[in-house]
C-alpha cells in the first residue's frame, strides 16, 4: 500500500509510517519493576480504543503484562484492586526476609549497646536543666530532679540490672541474626541442585542477592490463576501445572477476540545467550522455530510453548522478573530430550535485550510494532536531579539509565525493518524501577505514586498513539491506494 503524499510525522519517536489494521501488529512491553504499572495503563487505552493486536511480547516486567494481555486478562492489571492498583504492590521487590530479620536484629543489638551511653547523656542533660533551675532560684526543684535521676541511674546500673540484661539481649540479637543467615544458606543449598552449588565464595552465599522477586511473582501467579480457574476460590496448582493450564487456555482460544500470540525473552547466564519462549500460530510458528542460527541449534534458544516447551512458561515469567545482580537468578531445569540434556540453567532479565526481541518479532511475522516503555527520553542540559543515596534508589537509577539507552539503540536499529514502528513513553517519569512505594518528585514538588503511573500510561497511549495515529489513519483509509 502507498500512503497519501505529505502525511505528517506520527510521533516524535516514531518513523513517518501509516498505521494499518490490515498489518500483523505486535505490542511490545519492555521495562523493569514499576514499568509494569505504565504498561497496565497503555493496555487499558488500547483495549478501550479497540486496537487490534495479533501478538504481544514482553521483556522484564513486561512479560507479566504480556501474559495477562495474551489471554484477555489485562483488566486484572489496571482495575481497582488489580495488580498495579492494589496497595500490596508497594511491597514488590522488597528486601529478602532473612536479610530483613538480620538487619533488624543487628540494629536492635546496636541500640541495646547504646542504651548506657544514652542514659549517661541523659544525665548530662538533667544536670544542665538543674543548673538552669538553680540560676532561676528554683533550687528545690533542681535538687529533686537531680536526686530522682541519680537514684534511677543507680537502680539501672545495679549488677543484676543493665550490666546483666544488656549483654544477654545483645547475644540473643546476634544469635537471631546468625540463625537467619543459616536459614538463608540452607534454603539456597536445598533449592539448588548439586551441580549448581557454589564452588567458591561460600561466605557470600550467606548474604546472596539483597532483593527478592517472589512477592511480585506470587501476585502475578495468583492473578493468572484467577483467569484460568474462574470464580472457584481454590489454591493455585504447582507452577508447572499452572503453566500447562495457561498454555491450554491460550492454545484453545487463539484467534478469538482478546487472545493473542505470545513471545517472551530472558537471558541464560550459563549459555550466555538470550532465550525466547513463544506460542505462535501457523504459519509463523514453523518459520520462527525453524530459523537457522550460527552458534548452535535453534532449540537451544527458542522454546515452543505449544509443544514440549509448555513446561517452561512459568520459568519464562520468573526469569523475566529477575533483576540482574539485585535478585537471585531463576533456576530452570531443561528437558533431558532437549539440547541441554536435563541441565539446570540460571535465567534472568537482560536490560539491553529489546533489540533482540524486535528482531525475533520480525521473524515471527510482525509487520508493525507498538513499543510501550516507562523510560523517559534522554536528559538534556539543566535537568539534573539529586542523586539517590539509598541502595534501592541507586540501583534504580542505573537500571533506568540502561533502559533509556537500550530503548534508543533498539528503536534506531529496528527503524526500516517494519512497516510501522510506534513508541509510547512518558515525557517525565520520576519513579525508578524499584520505587513501588512512590517517590518525591522534585519537578512537581509532591509525592508521585504507582497508581499515577498507571494513569500516565493510559493518557500517553491516547495522546501519542490512538488519537494521532489510529484515528488519523482511519480518516485516511479511503484515500489509500494499492
Amino acid at each position: 500500500m502507498r500512503p497519501v503524499p505529505g502525511a505528517p510525522v506520527i510521533t516524535p519517536d516514531s518513523p513517518d509510517r501509516q498505521y494499518s489494521t490490515r498489518l500483523r501488529t505486535a505490542l511490545v512491553l519492555t521495562g523493569v519493576g514499576t514499568a509494569g504499572a505504565y504498561h497496565a495503563g497503555v493496555l487499558r487505552a488500547l483495549h478501550e480504543a479497540g486496537v487490534r493486536i495479533d501478538l504481544v511480547a514482553g521483556r522484564g516486567v513486561g512479560a507479566l503484562g504480556a501474559m495477562f494481555a495474551a489471554v484477555d486478562g489485562g483488566s486484572r492489571l489496571w482495575e481497582t484492586g488489580g495488580l498495579w492498583k492494589d496497595p500490596v504492590a508497594s511491597r514488590a521487590y522488597g528486601w529478602r526476609t532473612p536479610l530483613r530479620v538480620t538487619g533488624w536484629a543487628l540494629v536492635s543489638a546496636c541500640a541495646l549497646l547504646a542504651t548506657p551511653l544514652a542514659l549517661l547523656a541523659g544525665g548530662v542533660i538533667v544536670g544542665l536543666i538543674g543548673l538552669l533551675l538553680w540560676s532561676l532560684s528554683l533550687t528545690g526543684i533542681a535538687g529533686v530532679l537531680r536526686s530522682t535521676y541519680g537514684r534511677w541511674l543507680d537502680a539501672l546500673f545495679e549488677p543484676t540490672a543493665l550490666p546483666t540484661i544488656v549483654p544477654r539481649l545483645v547475644v540473643l540479637c546476634l544469635l537471631v541474626a546468625l540463625v537467619a543467615l543459616a536459614v538463608t544458606l540452607g534454603a539456597a543449598l536445598l533449592r539448588a541442585p548439586a551441580h549448581r552449588r557454589l564452588g567458591r565464595g561460600r561466605v557470600w552465599r550467606l548474604l546472596g542477592s539483597p532483593i527478592a522477586s517472589a512477592a511480585i511473582l506470587d501476585r502475578g501467579i495468583d492473578g493468572l490463576w484467577g483467569l484460568i480457574g474462574g470464580a472457584a476460590r481454590i489454591a493455585p496448582p504447582p507452577r508447572a501445572e499452572l503453566g500447562r493450564k495457561y498454555v491450554e487456555l491460550l492454545t484453545e482460544n487463539l484467534g478469538q477476540p482478546g487472545f493473542r500470540e505470545l513471545l517472551l525473552i530472558a537471558h541464560d547466564l550459563d549459555a550466555r545467550r538470550d532465550v525466547m519462549f513463544a506460542l505462535l500460530g501457523d504459519p509463523h510458528r514453523a518459520r520462527f522455530f525453524g530459523r537457522p542460527v550460527t552458534d548452535g541449534p535453534r532449540q537451544a534458544e527458542a522454546f515452543d510453548l505449544a509443544g514440549v516447551g509448555r513446561d517452561h512458561v512459568m520459568d519464562a515469567l520468573a526469569a523475566s522478573l529477575t533483576v540482574p545482580i539485585a535478585t537471585e537468578p531463576h533456576l530452570a531445569r531443561f528437558s533431558h530430550e532437549g539440547p541441554w540434556r536435563g541441565e539446570t540453567h540460571r535465567l534472568c532479565d537482560r536490560p539491553g535485550s529489546l533489540d533482540r526481541l524486535l528482531e525475533e518479532l520480525r521473524v515471527a511475522g510482525a509487520e508493525q510494532v507498538i513499543v510501550a516503555s516507562a523510560a523517559p527520553p534522554a536528559a538534556r542540559p539543566h535537568e539534573l536531579s539529586s542523586a539517590r543515596a539509598d541502595l534501592r534508589g541507586r540501583a534504580g537509577e542505573h537500571l533506568q539509565a540502561f533502559e533509556v539507552a537500550g530503548l534508543r539503540d533498539a528503536i534506531e536499529q529496528a527503524s526500516g525493518r517494519f512497516a510501522g514502528l510506534f513508541l509510547v513513553r512518558p515525557a517525565h517519569n520520576p519513579l525508578g524501577p524499584l520505587d513501588f512505594a512512590g517517590v518525591f518528585d522534585e519537578r512537581s514538588d509532591r509525592h508521585y505514586t504507582l497508581a499515577e503511573l498507571v494513569d500516565r500510561g493510559y493518557e500517553d497511549a491516547y495522546r501519542q498513539f490512538i488519537e494521532p495515529v489510529v484515528a488519523a489513519s482511519g480518516e485516511r483509509i479511503a484515500t489509500v491506494q494499492s
